[in-house]
Parts: structure tokens; C-alpha cells; sequence
């Protein structure tokens, strides 16, 4: 025989009150002094109080349910977005539900996941185009929905880090200290973040009458960060190296450890989000940051506003340059000395062998 679950009448007897006015508590609203609303909490913490909110969304009411829509949560930059949107979340008394999206899904398919629970309102932190936006707007019908990583001609209410100020100041610092042989490691094309941070590298490259020494590209993970400039050693290196994000520079980093590649002396890097564990790397990462703390609390901010009556604006929030320990003047010639001392032992082993 199971045991028969808590109800609102259950906590409303112990606390003293009504029903109506434990109901008014989970709804939060400010009709119940705070006087009431602490002895209502404390006969649901007694009691082990869990709201049933499958019930709620069956009487159509406002479970106070965020949801997100979020990339692969096994990346440090999604992971850390959707950490502080959960906190901020549930300072602001709201539950979030999430559903990562997988190679093989559409982004439709993760909304609907969303949809499917009833949330009160959506942040979809996704790669889309513009079109792939609006229409995943029009599936939320007039839920207010928030877009994290959308291309910003799309129609949709946004909250993005412009890229041009921090992409301005990695390319001015790496020309500053003399480097004119400026690389890029960027993220994946479906991605509207890689597209704007390339474009805005461009920009920054182009103000000094530069153009990209070579173009990489990864799928934001450290591994394709490796390989990326793997394919690059021994002799294909730029002075200075732009990277798309932390976890791509720490694979970058790797390979060029491997093969004996001093950073900065030979090479500098720069990587893109400044993630917690950026400043602990050997060297520190000099990268551009973005506050992903701030961008979880502000949309959530944002969303919460609209769904409590107010109206859901754009956020465009700077980024900046932090200055770390992985970039300094490049010292001429060391990279092709270091190349051909390579390939001379290479060919020393073929001789060996014959």
C-alpha cells in the first residue's frame, strides 16, 4: 500500500490558513503577507510538500516554469549559460526544464520536448539562422521566447554579446605587439556565434590592411581544437592565432605543447568566453570575455518581465579583452628555424632506415 501524498488542504491545516491562501503562496502572489507566506512554507517544508505540477498545467494556470532549449551541455559555455539561468531562475521562484538538443535532432524537436511540459515561457539557447528562428517562434505561438544564439537580422526578441568590441581588442593587442601573420580557429558554420565572431575578426583584420593568415575551423570542442592545429605542424603556423573559444584553444594549446611549440614565444593565442577555467591553463588564456553569468540573468530577468506584464527587448551586452599570459611579440624567424630543424630529423630517419 502506497503512502497517500501531501495536499493543499494537508499544509493549509497545519499552517493555519486556507486553501486559498496556500494556493496564493505557490503562485506567489502579493496578496499574502510575510508573516503567512513563512508559515505556509514551514508546514510545506514539515510536511515534505511536493507541488504537483502536471495538475497545475491540466487546469491551464502558470506553473512558474521556465524552459531551455540548450546545445550540448558537455561544452563548457552552454553548460555555464544554463547553470546561471537555472540559479537566476530559481532566485526569481520560477522551475526550469531543459532539453539538450543532439547531432541527429531539430531544433524544432527540442522546443517541442518544451512545449510538450507546458512551460510559461522559453530560452533557446541553439545555433539558428534566421529563418530557423522565426519559425521556431511561430511554434511557441504567444509564449514569450528569449533567443540566445540566433544571426541578428532574424525577428525574434534576442539577448546576445556583440562580438565587434572584443574582436576589435584581440586584433589590435596582437598587432600592437607586432604580429602581422594573424590566424583563425573558428566554431562550426551552422553557428551564428562563429559567423559573427569570424565577420567581426575580418573587420578587425582588415581596419589594419590585414587578411587571415590561415582559417581552421572546429566544432567547439577541445578536441577539434587539437586537431585543427595538428593539421597545421610543423610549418604552417601563424605568429598569432584568434581562436572562437576556450575549449578550442585548450586543444590548440595541446597539439602545440606536443610539438614543442612555445606559447607565447613562438606563438600567441588568444581564445573567445573567458570560461571559468580559462585563468588556470599553463599559460593562462588571454581571451574575450563574456559574462555568461550575466547572460543567464539577464534573460532570465528579461523573460519574467514579459510573463509578469512588461515587454521583452533586445540586450545587446559588451564584451572585453582579458589579458592573460599567452600572448607577447613574436620573435621573427623562430617558427621556420623550429620547422626546418624538424624536418631535417625527419629526414635523417628516412636515411637511417634505407
Amino acid at each position: 500500500m502506497t503512502a497517500r501524498s501531501v495536499t493543499l488542504d494537508d499544509v493549509a491545516h497545519l499552517a493555519g490558513v486556507s486553501y486559498q491562501t496556500v494556493s496564493r503562496v505557490l503562485n506567489h502572489s502579493e496578496q499574502v503577507s510575510p508573516r503567512t507566506r513563512a508559515k505556509v512554507e514551514a508546514a510545506m517544508q514539515q510536511l515534505n510538500y511536493v507541488p504537483n505540477r502536471v495538475a497545475q498545467q491540466l487546469a491551464g494556470k502558470n506553473t512558474r516554469t521556465l524552459g531551455l532549449a540548450t546545445s550540448d551541455l558537455a561544452l563548457m559555455a552552454p553548460a555555464q549559460i544554463a547553470s546561471a539561468i537555472q540559479q537566476r531562475a530559481a532566485a526569481q521562484g520560477y522551475h526550469l526544464v531543459i532539453a539538450m538538443a543532439n547531432a541527429s535532432s531539430a531544433p524544432q524537436d527540442t522546443v517541442n520536448e518544451l512545449l510538450a511540459q507546458r512551460v510559461d515561457a522559453l530560452l533557446i539557447n541553439l545555433p539558428l539562422d534566421a529563418q530557423q528562428a522565426e519559425q521556431i517562434q511561430l511554434q511557441c505561438g504567444n509564449k514569450p521566447t528569449l533567443f540566445l544564439d540566433v544571426e541578428r537580422s532574424a525577428m525574434v526578441a534576442q539577448c546576445q554579446y556583440q562580438s565587434e568590441s572584443g574582436a576589435k581588442q584581440a586584433v589590435d593587442h596582437l598587432v600592437a605587439l607586432g604580429h602581422q601573420q594573424i590566424g583563425v580557429l573558428n566554431g562550426p558554420e551552422r553557428s551564428a556565434s562563429a559567423r559573427a565572431r569570424f565577420t567581426a575578426w575580418q573587420q578587425a583584420l582588415s581596419a589594419h590592411r590585414l587578411t587571415p593568415f590561415c582559417v581552421l575551423s572546429g566544432d567547439w570542442s577541445a578536441a577539434s581544437g587539437y586537431q585543427a592545429v595538428l593539421a597545421q605542424l610543423p610549418d604552417k603556423l601563424p605568429q598569432a592565432l584568434l581562436v572562437a573559444n576556450d575549449q578550442m584553444a585548450l586543444g590548440a594549446m595541446r597539439a602545440l605543447h606536443q610539438h614543442g611549440v612555445n606559447i607565447p614565444a613562438e606563438i600567441s593565442l588568444i581564445g573567445y568566453d573567458d570560461t571559468a577555467e580559462s585563468a588556470w591553463y599553463q599559460p593562462p588564456l588571454t581571451t574575450v570575455r563574456q559574462d555568461l553569468q550575466q547572460l543567464g540573468a539577464i534573460s532570465v530577468d528579461r523573460l519574467v518581465a514579459q510573463l509578469e506584464g512588461g515587454t521583452l527587448a533586445d540586450e545587446r551586452l559588451e564584451t572585453e579583452l582579458v589579458l592573460r599570459e599567452t600572448t607577447a611579440a613574436p620573435q621573427q624567424g623562430q617558427v621556420n628555424v623550429r620547422a626546418i630543424a624538424q624536418q631535417l630529423q625527419a629526414l635523417a630517419r628516412r636515411l637511417s632506415s634505407t
